[in-house]
């Protein structure tokens, strides 16, 4: 009897738990979907098939090398594929040996530390820690049907940093301009178009060996966007002013961890920091003429929509920032989070 009234007391604690949850959940819906919508990483909000879809495409870019056929219950790891035979492709411009590159594997004088930090290069995963089998990192989103590194200098996770800055869309008169079915004010985000495959994209890149991110952050930025590379000492000095007013404004982190990326391969990837910087009233990117350089061809600033379609999962991201901002995204009414 003892243990029947403590198993009903226990069940009675636990309801009036949950009812509680689902009323805090109802009165703060939108901090509430928010929190469903930023995921530390996409592993804990997304299926294998949402997540790793570009990493499977072929031909691999830049290339005419066709991966082998991945089906799509066998993409993860846990399923046994006793038959799994990858095609094994590393770039001729990695393989050339530039500092941004590793050795081959079984070069005698290459001994990485994986899952760690590995003297100036970051081998840990912002996903936590990843598997190696036979002295080769394996992607811990599943097969891309390619061994090898194809066009990415590391073994294991390549690091990147994509600074997305917005500002809201003005008029003439410098009003805010709202969407004409939702309501929703319009956000704007500086692009470019990648020289590379000719997508749209975040302008970013990789992180140096030591660097930290909000330093990758703000020189892929001037590098791609303001063609900083190509300033006068004086014209550079003057941009970098501009530039630490822009990435001191208030920020936060939209996204840490893989990426699906038409690069990856079974033994790399692309693992990416995404960083909204918002301009609230447009008075510092008035000062910043947009100029593309270094990777891009054309930069320019790019209405937010669900109509984008941008390289990557750089899609997504912007999404995050449009739903922290509370802007316009679609004309379809979101579905309501579920608990």
């Amino acid at each position: 009897l003892r243990r029947a009234v403590a198993v009903l007391s226990l069940s009675v604690v636990l309801s009036a738990r949950c009812a509680a949850q689902r009323r805090q959940a109802h009165s703060n819906s939108s901090a509430n979907c928010w929190s469903h919508l930023h995921p530390v990483n996409m592993f804990t909000s997304y299926n294998v098939k949402s997540y790793h879809s570009k990493a499977l495409t072929s031909p691999y870019p830049g290339s005419h090398v066709e991966r082998s056929q991945v089906p799509e219950d066998k993409v993860g790891w846990l399923t046994e594929w006793k038959d799994y035979n990858p095609v094994e492709y590393t770039a001729k411009s990695v393989l050339a040996g530039p500092s941004w590159a590793d050795p081959q594997i079984n070069d005698k004088s290459f001994s990485p530390k994986f899952n760690e930090r590995d003297g100036e290069v970051e081998r840990k995963s912002l996903n936590g820690l990843y598997v190696v089998e036979n002295g080769r990192p394996r992607n811990p989103a599943g097969r891309t049907g390619l061994i090898g590194r194809g066009l990415l200098g590391r073994w294991g996770p390549n690091h990147a940093a994509d600074p997305v800055i917005t500002r809201w869309k003005r008029d003439g008169s410098g009003n805010k301009v709202a969407h004409p079915v939702t309501g929703k004010n319009i956000l704007q985000f500086v692009a470019i178009k990648r020289r590379d495959c000719g997508e749209w994209a975040i302008p970013g890149g990789m992180v140096d060996p030591g660097e930290k991110i909000s330093a990758t952050l703000r020189r892929e930025f001037g590098e791609e966007a303001l063609n900083s590379l190509q300033k006068s000492p004086e014209e550079k000095a003057k941009l970098e002013k501009q530039l630490c007013k822009l990435f001191s404004q208030e920020h936060f982190v939209v996204y840490r961890g893989y990426v699906d990326d038409p690069r990856n391969t079974d033994n790399a990837w692309m693992e990416t920091e995404a960083v909204n910087y918002h301009d609230e009233t447009g008075e510092t990117m008035d000062n910043l003429p947009l100029e593309a350089g270094d990777d891009a061809g054309v930069v320019k600033w790019v209405d937010i929509s669900e109509k984008l379609e941008l390289y990557a999962n750089h899609s997504y991201f912007i999404k995050l920032v449009t739903e922290k901002r509370g802007a316009h995204w679609s004309e379809d009414p979101e579905p309501e989070c579920q608990e």
